[in-house]
């Protein structure tokens, strides 16, 4: 089991990532790469449906589970049968917990029901593991993206280097630059910026913008990034790098890769929530918002 995923203050997670991450990239940690991540995480929280009772949080839920990876479900005297997050502890004959170690003030000190007996746990993954993982890397990639994406934009504005031997000679350069940009048919420089042999004293640094604009292409690099991501997450998409069109064969083999990794999901949530279910007469439930079967159907139809 692994919980070096559970949300930490960013000094110990750079402390961590630092033995896994060069220390020379910086993508983490900052306002961009946690955009990404937090519009990763609402996708992903999108695939699934749940049916809880009324009186739990269903944002509660979703975030402990997705990102915490597990939360537990107890009977208490004051609240009744509500989910609470906590710490799998103990270890039984197969080497999974025992109990679910749950503090939390308003419950009067910490419960240590034991799994199975008092309490169940909801779990996304068989390694009681959630997903931050997953979100912090394919965030992290999209940010670069697109921070590579606006570095390009900006030196692509860059045409010309002048050197200048002094600020007068300076200004007239700016100055004929102004007039040349402004649309004016004629530009006349003063004579100073051309040496004794009539050459320009400037050089062309980027004559043609279209060889280094890369803008597009990283573009196109951040939208197939997201593309592996939902097909992490079971989302269907077009994540095929050829514009001729899809085979049948090809959509399904899509379509069996991003529904695996959510059924294995979707498997070990609902086993959680049926042991919850049947301990305390619930009617818990978890649904994907999208019928893999029906669509594998649709493209089995259209190719006929």
């Amino acid at each position: 089991m692994n919980y070096t995923d559970i949300p930490a203050p960013y000094d110990q997670i750079n402390i961590y990532n630092g033995t896994q991450s060069p220390s020379t990239v910086h993508v983490n940690d900052v306002s961009l790469s946690r955009f990404f991540q937090r519009y990763l995480l609402e996708e992903a929280i999108s695939v699934f449906e749940f049916n809880i009772p009324e009186n739990w949080d269903l944002n509660f839920f979703r975030y402990c589970l997705f990102l915490i990876g597990h939360i537990g479900v107890i009977n208490t005297d004051k609240y009744g049968v509500i989910c609470m997050n906590g710490m799998p502890s103990g270890m039984g004959l197969y080497y999974q917990p025992v109990r679910y170690v749950i503090a939390n003030p308003l419950l009067q000190g910490t419960l240590q029901p034991r799994i199975g007996e008092e309490c169940e746990v909801i779990r996304m993954q068989p390694d009681w593991s959630g997903m931050f993982d997953l979100v912090s890397f394919y965030g992290s990639m999209m940010a670069l993206c697109a921070e590579s994406a606006g570095i390009n934009l900006i030196n692509s504005k860059l045409a010309y280097v002048f050197m200048a031997k002094n600020k007068a000679m300076a200004e007239s350069m700016k100055k004929m630059y102004d007039q040349i940009h402004s649309g004016n048919p004629a530009v006349f420089p003063d004579a100073k910026l051309f040496d004794g042999e009539g050459n320009p004293s400037w050089m062309l640094f980027n004559q043609n913008l279209q060889q280094t604009y890369i803008a597009p292409q990283i573009m196109a690099d951040l939208h197939r990034w997201k593309n592996l991501f939902l097909t992490e997450i079971g989302i269907p998409n077009s994540n095929f790098e050829k514009s001729e069109r899809l085979i049948t064969n090809e959509v399904n083999a899509n379509n069996t890769e991003t529904s695996a990794k959510v059924n294995l999901w979707k498997d070990q949530i609902k086993d959680g929530m049926e042991r919850a279910n049947k301990m305390f007469d619930l009617d818990l439930e978890v649904k994907l918002r999208f019928d893999y079967d029906q669509k594998n159907e649709m493209v089995q139809e259209a190719d006929v």
